[in-house]
Parts: C-alpha cells; structure tokens; sequence
C-alpha cells in the first residue's frame, strides 16, 4: 500500500494526515509536499495525524524529525495524534515522545494550538 497525504492549512497550523505506509520512497515525497506548503502558507505549528499510517521506517522517523526542527526554529509546535499502534511503538522505541506531544483527537491537538 502506498502513502496517501492530505495537508490542510487552518489558521496558523497545517494539519498533515497520512494514509498508508510511510517508507524510504514515500518519505522523500512527504518531505517534498510538506516543503511546498510549507513555504506557500507559512505555518506556525504543525499537527500530524497518524490515525490511519499502518506502516513507518526510519526514513520516515526522520522527515518527522526534520519538520519538528524546522516548525520549533519558528518558534511553533508539533503535534502527533491519532496514533495507530504499531506507528506508536516506534514513537516510544526512538525516543519521540521525549520531544513530541500526544493527543488521542485531532480536535484536541487544534484546540491546543488555538484553532477551535
């Protein structure tokens, strides 16, 4: 199964909702739409939801890690919810929930960072 992007932009914050599986190939690809929205609307925070992601590799660990540094250099936020399971394993394994927050609903992360 591929992967499946959404991005939408609500107020100050782009919401990033992936399908699928977030491997090698499919990570590059990720980085480059999040790159162009990115700089088309100028986001301040960041809300990644991972409800439905069935499947993610390092590389995908790492275009995670690349958009938190680059949202927290402007003085934003980055925030996972809807986690699947087997995603969230890895979360825990790699250490990103030292540096990420997690909400169980999308709509609690958008309430977090000001967007009712």
């Amino acid at each position: 199964m591929s992967l499946t992007v959404n991005l939408e932009q609500l107020g100050d914050v782009m919401c990033i909702r992936l399908r699928g599986e977030l491997d090698h190939h499919a990570s590059r690809e990720l980085r480059g739409q999040v790159e162009e929205h990115m700089e088309q609307f100028r986001p301040l925070h960041i809300v990644l939801n991972l409800e439905e992601l069935t499947f993610m590799d390092s590389s995908g660990i790492g275009v995670i890690l690349g958009r938190y540094k680059q949202i927290r250099k402007l003085g934003g936020e980055m925030v996972v919810c809807s986690i699947s399971a087997p995603v969230k394993r890895l979360f825990e394994l790699s250490g990103l929930f030292k540096i990420l927050r997690l909400e169980h609903r999308e709509t609690d992360a958008l309430r977090i960072l000001g967007v009712a």
